[in-house]
């Protein structure tokens, strides 16, 4: 089992250290917000992920269907991203340094759900990241054939990934919290016109991307 961790890290660093709209949202989340909101969120980046696992290794007719529509999906996708983007650019409101300490005291039930699907719909609108689910699910499927479990192999193998990234991301959040109490509300305001500016250049991205073939992940 060995080879199934080694695998799996691999694949979890690939995924940690790859430069795209989540780590900009996770940092804003973490950073604006507080740490619960943060943690929701890469709690739905998670969840997200472990959605489309299931379906590249189990429910292959529902991914060859996903992706025949990647086009559709990766469309929506920029649409979510740029609407995110416009909204935080334009139209989030400077908070004053009352709101601000009063935020973490805040985190009602359905502001957490909202981060939560805020994080699980910004992947999975992406069709890169079920390319990157299908190729890893497809060269596990071929390497595990040399194992004496093949299943067991997979599962260890992505469930190694899986927990990395969650872990890499829950450490996301708590370092981009060390620097919450240093903000100033024009901090706050610039932190938030520039993530809205990323998030508007990513949505471009993936327009192009899904139009041209070449596609990111996270």
């Amino acid at each position: 089992m060995l080879s199934a961790i080694l695998k799996g890290l691999a694949m979890g660093l690939i995924l940690s250290i790859s430069v795209g709209p989540i780590i900009f949202a996770i940092i804003r989340q973490s950073v604006i917000n507080g740490h619960k909101n943060g943690l929701f969120f890469v709690l739905g980046v998670s969840v997200s992920d472990i959605t489309v696992v299931v379906i590249c290794n189990f429910f292959s007719s529902l991914f060859q269907s996903a992706m025949a529509h990647e086009k559709i999906i990766g469309v929506v996708g920029s649409i979510f991203l740029f609407a995110i983007g416009i909204y935080n650019l334009f139209f989030k409101k400077p908070i004053s340094a009352q709101e601000m300490a009063k935020v973490e005291n805040k985190q009602t039930s359905s502001a957490l759900l909202s981060s939560f699907f805020s994080g699980y719909f910004m992947n999975i609108l992406n069709p890169g990241v079920f390319i990157f689910w299908f190729a890893a699910s497809a060269t596990l499927m071929t390497t595990s054939l040399a194992s004496e479990h093949p299943l067991r192999y997979r599962f260890t193998a992505f469930a190694v990934c899986l927990i990395f990234v969650l872990a890499f991301d829950i450490l996301k959040v708590f370092l981009s919290g060390k620097i919450r109490n240093r903000l100033t509300p024009h901090n706050v305001h610039l932190i938030n016109r520039f993530s809205g500016f990323i998030m508007i250049v990513f949505a471009f991205v993936l327009l192009v991307g899904v139009m041209s073939g070449k596609l990111l992940s996270h």
